[in-house]
């Protein structure tokens, strides 16, 4: 019994440190504008010795700081360009930031351990505990990479999703007799989602001085998509050979809607292979209960 309540002791000592790591930007960026509504004001009166900071901006960020370091020594090949490249694929790092990630999976990590060794306690210090103890410290340092890679994926299928309807209001703008950045402005005013998020992304990097096909292969590189890719190499091409713009456009899209199309097709013709699993372990063995079970009732009854 003590050593059930001392895991659950540590897993919701773990759970608060997690959520204080998780919110630590929103409270980073609050603390910001609250210095910048304060800057030049006289600090005369201002007592040197007053603490105008919370514990948590005190000891909570430089604790999360540090572990993240701690992680990123753990994993080598991870860096933070790449976590961030990650995050917001995963449409997450206007909520999450790298520092914050990281420190999550080093506290997920150490929580699975303590509770692997408390879980393994009862049978003494041995290889299995000890064995145990890792598994789980290894599945909670993993976990938050999952997610992160199960909203990437998610969130790239809605940007292949929306590609179509988004090439033909840029192509419906742009005969119309808008520019391309006027185009884009006005498809981020009409459109919500991600695919939208990343072309007022790439808008934003070309009104700061961005040359376009810079842009647009940054976000080609951020969305890590096949169409995405067509159609930023198609825009470039256009927009260094002269081409009209759109009729590629046009073109385009047409191409992203037959990709959508066989993707979807695709996605019906697997269907059945993957329906074929839950039926087999579910659904036929209840079967089997229902129409062999009174048989052998029969048949116990006879022998």
């Amino acid at each position: 019994m003590l050593l059930l309540l001392l895991a659950l002791a540590s897993l919701a000592f773990a759970v608060y440190l997690a959520g204080e790591v998780a919110t630590l930007p929103a409270r980073q960026r609050q603390g910001s504008i609250r210095r910048a509504a304060n800057y030049g004001h006289s600090r005369r009166h201002v007592n040197p010795f007053a603490v105008n900071t919370s514990f948590r901006e005190r000891a909570l960020g430089p604790a999360a700081t540090g572990l993240a370091r701690m992680v990123l020594r753990v994993s080598p090949r991870s860096t933070v360009d790449s976590i961030n490249l990650k995050l917001h694929a995963a449409g997450l790092s206007r909520r999450l930031s790298p520092t914050s990630f990281l420190a999550t999976k080093g506290v997920l990590a150490a929580s699975g351990l303590v509770v692997g060794l408390l879980a393994g306690a009862g049978e003494g210090v041995s290889g299995k505990a000890l064995l145990l103890a890792l598994g789980v410290a290894f599945a909670g340092f993993m976990f938050p990479d999952t997610i992160v890679t199960f909203r990437a994926r998610s969130r790239r299928e809605r940007i292949q999703a929306e590609l179509p309807d988004a090439l033909d209001l840029l192509a419906v703008s742009v005969e119309a007799g808008l520019g391309f950045d006027g185009a884009i402005t006005k498809l981020t005013e009409h459109m919500h989602g991600p695919l939208a998020e990343e072309f007022a992304l790439s808008l934003g990097e070309m009104r700061i001085g961005e040359s376009r096909q810079v842009s647009l292969k940054k976000m080609a590189d951020r969305v890590n998509s096949p169409a995405m890719a067509a159609f930023t190499r198609a825009v470039i091409q256009a927009d260094q050979l002269g081409i009209s713009l759109g009729r590629i456009l046009r073109l385009q899209a047409a191409e992203a809607r037959n990709r959508r199309q066989a993707t979807a097709e695709e996605r019906a013709m697997k269907a059945p292979i993957k329906m074929l699993f839950p039926t087999v372990i579910f659904i036929f063995p209840a079967m089997f209960i229902v129409i062999l079970g009174p048989a052998f009732l029969n048949l116990s009854k006879i022998f």
